[in-house]
């Protein structure tokens, strides 16, 4: 076995260059990093919490990562997470492209003004997310491989615990990251800091560990030998 690979890799056929399921979460987890951004512009009430909805995508980054992780190997899920700032770095660019570009004598005012007010975000916040998206994602994969143990193969009820301890923090440093570098000096940030973080730690627990035993199913059967092609 490769010493990058996981005990639960799948097989690759000698017509594969890589596994589907490698290729399918890899495609989804590019469109969470571009779509994490703008999703924060509405935030939504969880009881007496307030959230950005931006964190949704970001607990599914968690959740790709981590799938990748058990599947593919710690070294699989870190390529992932460092390649995830291609796209990142494209849509930024072309966001700014487009902001750049003089917009259409026939668009409504009142619609130029909602999509420059939603992404001319300032330098200070594009610069924290990529930063707070790098420590974080590592770090949770980090943790998630640690927690499994050497040799284990950690399915069921400990790949949901290790998924959701992983989450948990990672997510209360991205936290910290993010609103420290981006709002520090701007306002008092404790409140924000403390609610954010609260949120976060509780989606990882309530929906993190569910949402990864799926991804990784889906990943399983995605890899599962098709009737046509099996050997």
């Amino acid at each position: 076995m490769d010493r990058h690979s996981s005990p639960d890799s799948p097989p690759v056929s000698p017509t594969d260059s890589q596994p589907r399921s490698f290729f399918v979460l890899s495609l989804l987890y590019g469109g969470m990093t571009v779509i994490a951004g703008v999703l924060a512009y509405k935030q939504f009430a969880i009881g007496p919490l307030v959230v950005e909805s931006g964190i949704l995508a970001f607990l599914l980054l968690v959740v790709i990562s981590s799938a990748v992780s058990q599947l593919h190997g710690k070294a699989a899920a870190d390529r992932l997470v460092l390649w995830g700032f291609l796209p990142l770095a494209f849509s930024v660019a072309l966001i700014g492209l487009v902001l750049l570009l003089p917009a259409s004598p026939d668009m409504p005012a009142e619609n130029l003004a909602a999509f420059e007010r939603v992404h001319g975000q300032t330098p200070r916040i594009m610069a924290a997310g990529p930063v707070a998206y790098g420590v974080s994602l590592l770090l949770n994969v980090w943790i998630f491989d640690k927690l499994r143990g050497k040799g284990r193969q950690g399915g069921g009820m400990g790949l949901m615990v290790r998924g959701a301890v992983a989450s948990a923090i990672s997510q209360a440093v991205d936290t910290l990251i993010f609103i420290t570098l981006a709002f520090y000096g701007e306002f008092p940030i404790g409140s924000l800091l403390v609610g954010q973080a609260i949120a976060k730690i509780v989606l990882s627990f309530v929906l993190v560990p569910f949402l990864i035993l799926g991804a990784v199913a889906l990943a399983r059967r995605l890899d599962a030998p098709r009737a046509g092609h099996a050997a």
